[in-house]
């Protein structure tokens, strides 16, 4: 729980800091050339450190079949705290960048961990996969909550170090950490639906052990459904990293995210500090909304790890993903109608863009074999963050050449695809189809 709270306080501060930088660097500097900075550009660095996030997610649930999780998780948070070190440190976008891509690769091996463990450490795991996302979204929607706030007072470069010190901590303390990683091995988390029992107690020393092993897994996991559960995944990721990447700067041009100067909302605290009357420094409102929707998300995450106990996966799959096709439509419109409409919008988004993860991570625990769940979770990472990471992209080329609605109609088609799966897996498992791993 604190490893995915660190994962997402980083992830989801990036944003924060995406739109100081593209006031804050006119170019990136490429050695013999340099490139303007816009959104398109930005979305690309971005997308850079993400996709890492989520390609380095393949390796790393390898890796966690043989080694087990402990070691990577405690790897994880030294590597993001150091690369946030480093950004503090950033004299320009080019080091910003390297420092997103560190980042990416300490983050990339978290969830491939941190789910293996939950899958066979946890018996209950709808419920651990509801505390365990609780966790994730506390780092989701205070990280950023702790960045503006922060921003009011000091650099960017400071709130970037200041953020670093949790995850050495943290780190600390998992190094000191002793558990029993295999303890649900054998408990009835994993067994089949044809009524075998799927799980062996091989625990650490099993799954992928060589390239051709990898190959025949990789085949045994894409031969069958998970197939259909891997693109599920990849329109999840396009559609969140889609929506989050710029969802501030989508905001500014509005009448109600209009800044106020710190001097009118902390005249007191201002001149304490010694901030002069004519100073910058502005509470900037779409901060805070992005963070407020972001911290629904807990309660969206809570809700969805709770009903995987009671409803089949597939149906959460299926009403989650057209929930999210239709808040996406009707963002801008809200957005246009006023604040009070905006903030349902919001809150209802961001409970619904975090409702279907818990959904999608046990659908993968029902649609894998468990003797190699970490690449099962490699795979889906690397989807979810990694091919999902291009939403940064196709978020900062459709704002920087197109429109917003444009680019919010693009992530509804994102989700429709991902509902639209989810309604096929439903028919197929009533029509008698296997639904656990194959």
């Amino acid at each position: 729980m604190l490893a995915h709270a660190m994962v997402h306080t980083y992830e989801l501060s990036i944003p924060i800091f995406v739109s100081i930088w593209l006031v804050e660097f006119e170019v990136l500097p490429l050695g013999v050339t340099q490139i303007e900075v816009t959104a398109a550009t930005l979305g690309v660095v971005v997308t850079a450190g993400y996709g890492l996030f989520g390609v380095g997610a393949l390796p790393g649930g390898v890796v966690v079949d043989r080694i087990g999780s402990a070691r990577l998780i405690t790897l994880c948070l030294f590597g993001m705290g150091g690369s946030f070190l480093l950004l503090g440190l950033a004299p320009n976008l080019l080091v910003v960048a390297i420092a997103l891509l560190l980042w990416g690769a300490a983050a990339s091996v978290y969830h491939p961990a941190g789910l293996t463990l939950l899958s066979k450490g946890v018996e209950d795991r709808g419920t651990g996969f509801a505390y365990h996302g609780i966790a994730g979204n506390v780092g989701t929607g205070l990280g950023p909550l702790v960045a503006a706030i922060l921003l009011l007072f000091v650099e960017w470069s400071v709130v970037a170090v200041a953020l670093a010190v949790p995850a050495l901590l943290a780190g600390v303390y998992a190094t000191r950490a002793r558990f029993d990683e295999t303890a649900a091995v054998g408990q009835g988390a994993d067994t089949a639906a044809d009524g075998r029992d799927a799980e062996q107690p091989e625990g650490r020393g099993s799954g992928v052990g060589s390239l051709a092993g990898f190959g025949a897994e990789t085949r045994r996991l894409f031969t069958g459904a998970f197939a259909l559960v891997f693109v599920v995944v990849m329109a999840s990721g396009l559609y969140y990293r889609g929506i989050l990447t710029f969802l501030p700067n989508v905001l500014e041009p509005y009448p109600a995210f209009e800044p106020i100067p710190l001097t009118v909302l902390l005249p007191a605290a201002t001149d304490a500090l010694g901030i002069a009357p004519d100073s910058a420094r502005s509470l900037n409102p779409e901060q805070y909304f992005y963070s407020g929707l972001l911290i629904a998300g807990v309660f969206g995450q809570y809700l969805g790890g709770k009903l995987i106990d009671r409803i089949r996966v597939e149906y959460g799959l299926a009403a989650g993903f057209g929930v999210l096709a239709a808040l996406a439509l009707g963002f801008l419109p809200a957005a246009t109608a006023g604040i009070g409409p905006l903030l349902a919008v919001g809150a209802v988004l961001g409970a619904a863009l975090f409702v279907v993860q818990p959904f999608y991570q046990a659908t993968v625990a029902e649609y894998s074999p468990p003797g190699t769940r970490g690449l099962s979770y490699g795979f889906t990472y690397l989807g979810v963050f990694g091919i999902g990471a291009l939403g940064g992209t196709i978020a900062g080329v459709i704002l920087t050449y197109a429109t917003p609605t444009v680019l919010f109609a693009t992530l509804a088609g994102f989700a429709a695809v991902g509902s639209g799966i989810g309604a096929y897996l439903l028919r197929r498992r009533r029509g008698g189809g296997v639904a656990a791993a194959e």
